[in-house]
């Protein structure tokens, strides 16, 4: 299967149910007067007792004043899709990597489903080759986990990470950094190594002592649904501490759902809730921060309108002869890439 020939019309995974978990998607909330965009979500994973497949995902993204999405890859397969869809899809651009969590996982059993062969250094070249295609503007989801992998997956982790630093910075992407439970080893390898020019912390979860660190590094920090939650005073602590000029905004759809909607499936038309709710945290109008958090999203990742969608069925890369392998069919039911993102 070549990159013109992927099949975007179905999901790529399933996302894993928990029991008394409401599976119903959220109804549209009011629609911004400024419209806004959502830079992380996984439209490939299948969630809620319908799911939604990603056309509809953003006309109810159009209705309600959401101009476009991230479409953010976890592993090979979710990479590979993420840019073939981008490439026909004028509301997406795409992020591709291996999310830290698989990737020991690709260093020791051929990835999540086992398919994959080569290792992960194979892997890591796949992401390589996907990131010099078009619509194609970040690196991500990337970055260490030591909630979900223990001690005998840290190294794997590491090497990943470090791997995706240096794509980023060889193809002048912005990054997107997953970081749970890892916020020192996260921040020692990016001053390390040296931080890509345009890093954004995804769905931050550090505190305003984090929060001033990477202002003072020009990072940028992207609030999820999380911040709305009762139990997580230190994400609206780290709002009154970053300059507004380096705040974004995300859903990480199907996950993290914001507030009163908690639990059920996201998607990028709730995003209005969570900036409707930061907002009101730094006590401004939810137009005026709209209008800033456009000015960040675009000087991070460009214009959605910057490089031309292919017609469906055609490809939009330079390299249209380059193959999928074969052993990357992708599985119908699989629990969701990390967990929750």
């Amino acid at each position: 299967m070549s990159d013109a020939n992927m099949d975007t019309s179905a999901h790529v995974r399933k996302r894993e149910q928990t029991e008394g978990r409401e599976l119903s998607y959220p109804p549209l909330p009011e629609a911004l007067t400024v419209g806004v965009y959502d830079n992380h979500t996984h439209l490939e994973i299948a969630d809620g007792e319908h799911p939604i497949d990603y056309r509809e995902q953003l006309d109810r993204a159009s209705a309600v004043g959401v101009r476009g999405v991230i479409q953010v890859g976890g592993d090979v397969p979710t990479s590979q899709w993420s840019a073939a869809t981008a490439a026909v899809e004028p509301r997406m651009l795409a992020a591709v990597a291996i999310h830290p969590n698989e990737a020991p996982l690709y260093d020791t059993a051929g990835g999540p489903d086992g398919s994959w062969e080569g290792g992960l250094d194979a892997a890591i070249a796949e992401i390589d080759r996907l990131a010099a295609l078009p619509r194609v503007v970040a690196v991500g989801e990337t970055g260490l986990d030591y909630f979900r992998t223990g001690e005998d997956g840290r190294a794997a982790q590491h090497r990943s990470f470090e791997a995706h630093i240096d794509i980023a910075k060889r193809h002048g992407l912005a990054m997107q950094i997953h970081d749970r439970d890892a916020h020192a080893a996260v921040i020692e390898t990016l001053l390390r190594v040296g931080a890509p020019e345009r890093t954004v912390f995804h769905c931050f979860s550090g505190d305003a002592e984090m929060a001033q660190l990477c202002a003072d590094n020009g990072w940028y920090l992207s609030f999820a649904g999380t911040v709305t939650f009762k139990n997580a005073q230190n994400l609206r602590d780290a709002l009154q501490v970053i300059p507004r000029s380096q705040i974004l905004i995300e859903t990480d759809a199907p996950f993290l759902t914001p507030t009163p909607f908690r639990g059920r499936p996201n998607a990028p038309y709730l995003l209005p809730l969570t900036l409707r709710a930061i907002a009101a945290e730094l006590g401004t109008d939810a137009t005026v921060l709209a209008a800033q958090i456009n000015s960040n999203t675009e000087l991070v990742y460009g214009r959605w309108d910057a490089e031309p969608v292919a017609s469906a069925g055609h490809s939009a890369t330079s390299n249209p002869a380059g193959a999928l392998s074969a052993k990357t069919a992708f599985p119908a039911s699989t629990e969701a890439i990390g967990g929750i993102a």
